[in-house]
């Protein structure tokens, strides 16, 4: 080919931490993260062409932050300082902010309001709101988190995210699990449609008047969702799901079922059930990961446009909504794309135990 040749970048080990640390980066400078995924591809031998290719990006842009890593190192991928006012607050505010922020609470409180932390340190409150926004600080929100305990993490990990990244031949992917006790509600007034400038509005109390319980199975080559509802979820249900599976797909494939731990998926009825049909395979997640589970997703797309903003004055109406929805889905079926690798997945645990463990020593 005729040209110049490509420059070869060569990362050491602690560049490479730091390039996957900013990588990682969603909200907070996203452009750096961006031109850190650059380098990256870049590194691991791809050209100018496939590594714009692979993000969707110029040949022109992959190029630019190549010579640039080359010329500057990781300085090279920030921006250069721009001119403007000069800086009223210095590095120590900065400093007194972030470790005010991250290792005190105020009094009465369990933790800082950009008001009162701008009371305490003589600032405004717009300049602790540009530092926690640069440092990606929000203490006004907290997430739940379980780490999974399960001996067999690593096998149950790598083995489901193959049949995700790599099906089988001739065989069925199917993801498996049961949303149970879905409650019909109706609210206690009449819901106030939506209107120009008008939000709609619902009474917060509300009627009960039963549950249902969803049993899916969500094909991920296709999209498409097998699902019915039972009055309870026992293994006698799962058992009449299962036979509703084998019923609806070709009998000449093999299936892989994907499941959690529930106790109701390994019963001796069910035991038996798969005893005569040998075509049928069982992939458990571990204990605390039903995120492994792609049909999770579909559970969270149903509840978020039919049940939760629903009013249902009885199980059947619930139960049609819930059917209604599971056709329109199978209409127009989109499989989910699972991007992850089993090696990315294990890292990422790896450092999220490894930082609850260093905040409790």
């Amino acid at each position: 080919m005729i040209g110049r040749p490509t420059k070869r970048i060569s990362i050491e080990a602690a560049q490479r931490e730091e390039l996957e640390r900013l990588a990682r980066q969603k909200r907070q400078s996203r452009s750096v993260a961006f031109r850190a995924q650059i380098i990256l591809r870049c590194a691991e031998g791809g050209s100018d062409l496939e590594v714009a290719k692979s993000l969707r990006t110029s040949n022109s842009t992959v190029g630019f932050w190549r010579k640039r890593f080359i010329d500057r190192g990781l300085d090279g991928l920030f921006d250069e300082p721009r001119v403007g006012a000069p800086r009223q607050i210095d590095d120590e505010q900065i400093e007194e902010v972030v470790t005010k922020t991250l290792e005190t609470a105020p009094e009465g409180a369990t933790h800082w309001s950009t008001r009162l932390l701008a009371r305490k340190l003589q600032l405004s409150q717009s300049s602790i709101s540009r530092i926690w926004r640069a440092f990606g600080l929000k203490p006004h929100r907290s997430e739940t988190f379980v780490l999974s305990k399960d001996p067999q993490l690593v096998q149950k990990v790598r083995d489901i995210v193959g049949l995700y990244l790599s099906p089988p031949v001739n065989a069925l992917v199917l993801c498996v699990d049961e949303k149970s006790q879905i409650q019909a509600l109706s609210r206690s007034q009449p819901i106030l449609p939506l209107q120009p400038g008008q939000l709609e509005r619902r009474t917060p109390d509300y009627f009960r008047h039963g549950t249902t319980s969803l049993f899916a199975a969500l094909d991920i080559a296709t999209g498409k969702v097998i699902g019915q509802c039972f009055s309870k979820h026992r293994s006698q249900e799962f058992r009449r799901f299962l036979d509703l599976i084998d019923q609806s797909v070709p009998a000449d494939l093999e299936v892989h079922l994907v499941l959690d731990n529930y106790a109701t998926h390994k019963t001796q009825l069910i035991q038996r059930w798969l005893l005569k049909r040998p075509r049928y395979h069982l992939h458990f997640t571990p204990t605390h990961a039903s995120w492994l589970n792609q049909v999770e997703r579909w559970f969270a797309l149903l509840t978020q446009r039919q049940i939760k903003r629903g009013s249902h004055s009885s199980v059947a109406t619930l139960i049609e909504a819930i059917e209604d929805f599971l056709q329109a889905h199978n209409q127009e079926p989109k499989p989910l794309r699972w991007q992850k690798t089993a090696q990315e997945i294990l890292a990422a645990i790896t450092r999220f135990a490894t930082r609850t463990t260093k905040a409790h020593s």
